[in-house]
């Protein structure tokens, strides 16, 4: 089984790409999916201990925990140290049962993939990528981001440049979502050619 990992700076598309191999029948798996359902589970109470207050209802209230790390820029890092081991079993667990279940690829998106420095073990890895200016747009429609948040996050995660260099496949997204999906069912359809010669 081909496992490829897809990642990308924030707004470049992920989510698309993510959704069009989905279509295609191709098991898939986000690493932001499964925060937001550690964040009401198993992540809740480790959470609560670094940064009391940001719980709501059992559950890590979002605003509440980017509001404590505006407050505690360093705080990054323990919430990661956290965070980060928890999806990690949660990915290695999705791979091993894709590969069961007889899937020839299988899609893991994780955002921060080349900043953690953690090797996932995927075979190749796909970038997505836009526009600087088109990805400020569509970072800045997103409901709470203000500018500073933006310039926090984009300070946190890698050029997009230099993660198109390290990328085995590129999606640049800055057409439409059907464009979008072409490049990804055009990379599926390769991806398995390849795989039948070999």
């Amino acid at each position: 089984m081909l496992r490829l990992g897809i990642t990308g700076s924030i707004a470049t598309g992920k989510s698309t790409i993510l959704a069009a191999f989905e279509r295609l029948g191709v098991p898939v798996f986000s690493a932001d999916a499964a925060v937001a359902e550690l964040y009401a589970g198993e992540a809740v109470a480790p959470v609560e201990a670094l940064f009391p207050g940001v719980t709501v209802n059992g559950a890590v209230d979002r605003a509440r925990l980017s509001q404590a790390l505006a407050a505690d820029p360093a705080g990054f890092k323990r919430l990661e140290a956290v965070v980060h081991p928890l999806v990690r079993a949660s990915i290695a667990r999705f791979l091993d049962e894709a590969e069961r279940e007889g899937a020839d690829i299988a899609v893991v998106e994780v955002p921060l993939l080349f900043e953690s420095g953690f090797d996932y073990g995927f075979d190749a890895i796909g970038v997505t990528y836009v526009d600087p200016a088109v990805q400020r747009e569509r970072a800045l429609r997103r409901p709470g981001m203000s500018v500073g948040k933006l310039e926090t996050i984009l300070a946190r995660q890698m050029p997009q440049d230099e993660k198109k260099r390290r990328a085995d496949h590129v999606f640049d997204t800055g057409g439409t979502i059907a464009e979008s999906a072409e490049k990804v069912e055009a990379l599926v359809s390769a991806l398995r050619q390849r795989r039948e010669k070999e």
